[in-house]
């Protein structure tokens, strides 16, 4: 099983619009495909810095290709960036865990 790190930068102010959208869209849509949270943290030294640890079932490339085809995405993308987009930087780092980890499958 596969874990992916993401690091959001939040736009200027934008950060609660980002929490927002999370909160009520992105979570529930991630999971439909494919893609289980297992954590989202506000970094302590930049308010403005959004990070999660996702858990993929089945690849990554078609779990995030199905994500940005789903019309409740697309949909709640649109709105929320009505104003300007909620981000000026998008980190991913995919990880296997290892045969001690905990967060193994």
């Amino acid at each position: 099983m596969t874990f992916e790190l993401r690091t959001y930068n939040s736009a200027e102010g934008r950060m609660e619009d980002l929490l927002q959208r999370f909160r009520d869209h992105t979570v529930e849509i991630l999971e439909r495909h494919g893609m289980s949270s297992i954590g989202y943290w506000v970094r302590a030294s930049d308010a403005n810095t959004l990070v999660y640890l996702l858990q993929h079932r089945g690849a990554p490339k078609e779990n995030w290709a199905a994500f940005a085809a789903d019309p409740d995405w697309i949909s709640a993308r649109a709105s929320s960036v009505q104003d300007g987009e909620l981000t000026t930087r998008i980190e991913s780092v995919l990880l296997d865990a290892v045969d001690f980890s905990p967060l193994q499958a």
